[in-house]
Order: structure tokens, then C-alpha cells, then sequence
């Protein structure tokens, strides 16, 4: 499953495009939960002290942002869906 990264959260990736070797119909907050893993720096950039997403970051599936559907982070993410996840400008 590709996940594009935009902004800040590029150079903690380590580029735009990461793969992540995830079943097919995960989870939003199991991919979430995996970037952290993988990408422990990003953890900071992406959840509060609560560890909620914060309000400035988008995780976009096929171009909606996840916050905003009906089934938030239990919706589930087929591996042909798009997903980019980025930090809104003069967020924080």
C-alpha cells in the first residue's frame, strides 16, 4: 500500500511515496498506527498528548479526509485506495 507524505513530513520519511506492506481492508487507524511505528519522529507531528490526530494534519483516502467521514479511522482502506497524510500550513 503506498502512502504519500507531503511537507514537513517528507524528510521524516525519508521522501513523498513509502510503501507499507499492510493487509487489504485495514483499518485508517491501523495505517496510522503503522506509519508510527515505522516512523517514530512522526508521532509527534501527526497526534496530541492524547494521542488524537491534530486538527491542522490530513489523512486523505481517495482524496477525502478521513476526520470527516462517517466512519473516521475505523474506515477501512482497500490496497488500490490513495492515501496521503500532510500537516496543514501554519498548523500547530
Amino acid at each position: 500500500m503506498k502512502v504519500s507524505f507531503f511537507a514537513t513530513l517528507r524528510d521524516i520519511a525519508g521522501g513523498k511515496n513509502v510503501e507499507f506492506d499492510l493487509d487489504h481492508g485495514i483499518t485508517a487507524q491501523e495505517l496510522l498506527d503503522a506509519i508510527i511505528v515505522r516512523f517514530p519522529l512522526m508521532k509527534k507531528e501527526l497526534l496530541n498528548e492524547n494521542g488524537e490526530m491534530y486538527g491542522h494534519v490530513h489523512f486523505f483516502i481517495n482524496g477525502r479526509d478521513v476526520q470527516f467521514m462517517d466512519d473516521a479511522f475505523q474506515t477501512r482502506i482497500m490496497q488500490e485506495d490513495t492515501v496521503n497524510v500532510f500537516p496543514a500550513v501554519g498548523g500547530g
